[in-house]
């Protein structure tokens, strides 16, 4: 807490602010820096929720749980996310707001991507087997970078079935020139862009079952898509496992 009474990463990101409104900035300063703005902005909310539930766990306890679904959400499931809509704002890389054994299935998709690994990744999935009741389960669906991997380094042409699918409509369309640009797209998302969380980690079928095994989940197995639960717009193209406890 400043002198002020003001909290220091809000005087931070209010000096954030003012350097990128500075025409002189540089492209590489004003990249990192707009990364920088952006994570401020996300604890921000996550301290107003921190501040109702200071020990890191709500009272409620929902028995079936989505991580990060951001737009989309499922009938029945108790949304956490760290932006709107949700029914809980939190930053799950600081660990899963739920009492221990509390919790019958989590649901998660085009998540796990989106956080560092291993720190971040493989706590959260500990994190989900803490919360988890004996025999609860969590589903986990990412992109698939065996399938993106797998057509290269075949040609590449304007109708290709990926880029129709995921990037028809994304500002990045007129510079998918290769196959290894759609690779990269997999690996990366597009990075320092208000509208899309880069991607930080890839997965396949195994490196996805690999940090459950770790955590201590009795079975990991492929899971049979059910779109009454998960986005219909994200099976294809995509890996999903589902874990036991």
């Amino acid at each position: 807490m400043s002198s002020s009474g003001m909290p220091s990463v809000d005087i931070l990101g209010k000096q954030i602010a003012s350097v990128l409104a500075d025409p002189a900035i540089t492209h590489g300063l004003a990249r990192t820096l707009r990364a920088a703005a952006r994570e401020i902005e996300l604890q921000r909310s996550h301290r107003t929720s921190r501040r109702s539930w200071p020990n890191g766990r709500i009272n409620g306890k929902p028995t079936k749980i989505q991580i990060g679904g951001g737009a989309h959400r499922i009938d029945g499931f108790f949304n956490i996310d760290l932006v709107p809509p949700a029914d809980l704002l939190w930053d799950i890389r600081e660990g899963v707001p739920l009492q221990s054994d509390s919790a019958n299935q989590i649901f998660s998709e085009h998540f796990l991507e989106h956080i560092d690994y291993p720190r971040s990744a493989k706590h959260f999935v500990h994190e989900a087997h803490r919360v988890l009741v004996p025999g609860g389960r969590i589903i986990t669906g990412v992109p698939d970078a065996a399938f993106a991997l797998s057509h290269y380094p075949g040609p590449l042409d304007s109708s290709d079935e990926t880029i129709e699918r995921w990037y028809t409509k994304r500002d990045c369309r007129g510079d998918i020139n290769t196959r290894l640009d759609l690779v990269n797209l997999v690996f990366r998302d597009q990075d320092d862009d208000p509208t899309y969380t880069p991607h930080l980690w890839a997965y396949d079928h195994e490196k996805l079952d690999q940090p459950f095994t770790e955590a201590g989940f009795n079975t990991v197995e492929p899971w049979t898509f059910d779109p009454t639960i998960a986005n219909p717009k994200r099976r294809w193209g995509s890996v999903y496992v589902v874990a036991t406890k």
